[in-house]
């Protein structure tokens, strides 16, 4: 039997989805911070806590925004520290990857030979689809993949945080792509990685693109039981 906080917590993890669109709203200092402090309890080798967060919001997170777009509008391409898919993937993945990519643009009303709106969505990413606050994650620049899944355990625990606080999230690989504009606004280190970023704020349930749930896989397709009875 499962116990009766079941319910609550699965309606958290199934509220969890890619929000593209916010209110125009601020996000209070104190809700972000209760949510990183909680978030922090995500398991550590050695208990080392690797990740770090530069938060960003008003005028600071514009200018980055700006900079970032910037970039874009310049054709310069994108140069992550670090690749975030493997160099083949199978039939499978890419069906996924072309359906979820296909359903945002729908839901957006992007007709997908539609290029400049393309474009201008992909755009929208790097400006946090207009978001109030903008999470930047980083590492040391020779972390071990890992470091990476600490991380990534903490990014995830920082997101559902935000769903049992009202706020929506999106979670930005895309914002990688141009660590050198990151570091130089946020004056991190040369030596940092960016992991990603993440656009947080009040989610605008009203708009289409918010209601989008990409389909995910049954649970046969990615659990083997050994010795279940």
């Amino acid at each position: 039997m499962l116990p009766e906080n079941w319910e609550a917590f699965a309606d958290v993890l199934a509220r969890r989805h890619c929000k593209r669109s916010f209110v125009d709203m601020l996000v209070p200092v104190d809700v972000i911070e209760r949510v990183l402090v909680a978030a922090a309890g995500a398991p550590s080798s050695r208990n080392s806590q690797p990740w770090r967060v530069s938060v960003v919001t008003g005028g600071v997170k514009q200018a980055l925004a700006d900079a970032l777009c910037a970039e874009f509008d310049r054709g310069v391409p994108p140069h992550p520290g670090y690749a975030n898919r493997l160099p083949v993937t199978d039939d499978v993945t890419e069906r996924r990857a072309r359906d979820a990519a296909q359903g945002v643009l729908a839901a957006k009303g992007i007709h997908r030979f539609d290029e400049p709106a393309r474009r201008a969505h992909l755009r929208d990413n790097l400006a946090f689809y207009g978001a109030p606050v903008e999470m930047v994650f980083h590492l040391p620049g020779a972390s071990p993949p890992g470091v990476f899944l600490e991380t990534g355990l903490f990014l995830q625990n920082v997101m559902l945080g935000l769903v049992a606080c009202g706020l929506g999230s999106c979670p930005q690989f895309s914002v990688a792509g141009y660590p050198d504009v990151i570091s130089s606004v946020l004056g991190l280190a040369d030596d940092r990685v960016v992991v990603c970023g993440l656009a947080v704020g009040y989610p605008d349930e009203s708009a289409e693109v918010n209601r989008f749930h990409p389909a995910r896989a049954e649970i046969d397709e990615y659990v083997r039981w050994h010795g279940a009875g």
